[in-house]
């Protein structure tokens, strides 16, 4: 079995519990933060991503790193939070809730394996230093452990985004129409120079938190891309769909949900499958050919 049948399989079977609004719980887990760091700012340091306290016993670090946030609270920061949510919710509706969630969670992942990664780097490098004294291995670790957060792989979601919808212009500082490719193109620039000059923890956290996009890039960028007129025939279609409002059946092929489950969907048949196969839009441009 190769690997897209398998990856088929997977989600016809487990896709149905892939978590909806996910971008909107991860900002949740950040007000979580802010409310915490608000009353005891210094309690967030049980939390972040340390490797060495995990080994010893602090296995909730795994989890809770999540809830860190990326930086202070203030009006920039609730700009940027809401800017996420659009594009990631945007994400979310074009590649399918599933995908998305995979998208998401491998990034998680990687970012856990690039810590404990991190630490293993540290000990051949450091040795002496950091088994002479226990006292100082937990401080070098804690320090390093702010830059294992949620931050690079927020700026994984913009570069999804960018390499999604390379066309699309947002306006910088409000103001400047910039396309997104240019904005992706630029970010991966400042990740790659954070590798480069950065520390070894900023080094280990930007590569493993971007390995999702890497994969991404490599395997279903021309799948999922998106260009304008394609943009603009979806919001027409949506529009006709709501004007007719019929009330026949439709259900998808891959996710099994139908118009009676979320009223919002569009269904569609594949022309390139051997059969009369629906798709709702977020299997539609996603899904493995029935030949």
């Amino acid at each position: 079995m190769n690997q897209k049948k398998f990856s088929y399989k997977f989600e016809k079977k487990f896709g149905k519990y892939a978590i909806q609004n996910l971008t909107l719980i991860l900002i949740a887990c950040y007000a979580v933060g802010y409310v915490i760091s608000l009353f005891n700012a210094s309690f967030l340091n049980y939390l972040t991503l340390d490797p060495y306290q995990i080994l010893h016993g602090q296995v909730w670090r795994l989890f809770t790193w999540v809830i860190v946030p990326p930086g202070g609270l203030d009006f920039f920061t609730i700009i940027m939070l809401m800017f996420y949510y659009s594009i990631g919710s945007i994400l979310e509706r074009t590649w399918g809730t599933y995908r998305y969630n995979v998208y998401i969670f491998s990034g998680m992942l990687f970012t856990i394996l690039g810590s404990f990664l991190c630490m293993g780097y540290m000990y051949l490098t450091n040795w002496q230093v950091l088994t002479a004294s226990p006292e100082m291995a937990e401080l070098v670790f804690a320090s390093g452990a702010i830059a294992f957060s949620t931050y690079y792989i927020n700026m994984s979601i913009f570069m999804a985004f960018a390499a999604t919808y390379p066309d699309m212009q947002v306006l910088l500082m409000f103001v400047i129409p910039v396309k997104m490719k240019w904005m992706g193109i630029l970010d991966a620039v400042m990740m790659l120079w954070t590798v480069i000059e950065g520390g070894t923890f900023e080094k280990f956290a930007v590569v493993a938190s971007m390995l999702n996009f890497i994969v991404f890039y490599l395997t279903a960028r021309k799948k999922v891309r998106i260009t304008p007129k394609q943009l603009k025939r979806r919001v027409e279609y949506r529009q006709q769909v709501q004007k007719t409002a019929k009330i026949t059946r439709h259900k998808c092929a891959i996710c099994g949900r139908t118009e009676e489950d979320d009223e919002t969907l569009e269904f569609r048949y594949c022309s390139k499958c051997n059969g009369n196969y629906e798709y709702c839009q977020h299997h539609l441009f996603t899904h493995e050919h029935v030949q």
